[in-house]
C-alpha cells in the first residue's frame, strides 16, 4: 500500500465493498458468517435513511482500503447528538499504516464542524492493540460497562 490520499463520505457505488468489508470483519471477528442478503440490506439501509448513520470510506491510490459507519445517540444532558464510531474495517494489507488514526481524525474534525458532542466507540475487552490504538489518539476508557440483550 503507498500513500492514504482520501477519506470521505461514503456514497451507494461503495455499498458492495462495505457489505464484504462487513462480513470480512464478523468472521475474522466473531467467526461469524453472515446473511448476505440481510447484511447487504443493512448497509443499505444507511443510505436510505441518514438518520441511521453515515460510513465513511479511506482510499489509497485510488482503492478503497477501509470504512467506518458513524451512528447517532441523542444526549439529552449536552442536547446534541455522540457519534459512535461502529463496524470499524480496514484491509489487512493497510493495517497498522495510520488509516483508522486518519479516519479517526476526519471524524473527529466533522463531528466538531457538524455539532455533535463528542465520539464513543465500544472495543472487546481483550483486544489489547485496539484499545492502545484509541488510548494513543486521546480516547479514554469510560467509567460504564455495557450490557446487551440481543434478539437472534
Amino acid at each position: 500500500m503507498e500513500s492514504l490520499t482520501e477519506i470521505r463520505e461514503a456514497v451507494r457505488e461503495d455499498i458492495d465493498i462495505i457489505t464484504g468489508f462487513q462480513k470480512a470483519m464478523a468472521w475474522e471477528t466473531e467467526q461469524m458468517s453472515l446473511d448476505e442478503a440481510t447484511l447487504m440490506s443493512g448497509v443499505e439501509a444507511v443510505f436510505r435513511d441518514r438518520s441511521k448513520g453515515t460510513y465513511f470510506v479511506a482510499l489509497s491510490e485510488g482503492e478503497i482500503v477501509a470504512s467506518l459507519l458513524i451512528t447517532y445517540e441523542w444526549s439529552d444532558w449536552r442536547n446534541r447528538n455522540v457519534w459512535w464510531i461502529q463496524s470499524v474495517y480496514v484491509v489487512p494489507g493497510a493495517r497498522r499504516r495510520g488509516i483508522f488514526t486518519a479516519m479517526y481524525r476526519h471524524i473527529s474534525k466533522e463531528s466538531s464542524a457538524r455539532g455533535a458532542a463528542g465520539l464513543r466507540l465500544y472495543v472487546e475487552s481483550g483486544n489489547r492493540d485496539a484499545r492502545r490504538t484509541y488510548e494513543s489518539l486521546g480516547m479514554d476508557s469510560s467509567h460504564y460497562t455495557m450490557y446487551e440483550h440481543m434478539t437472534p
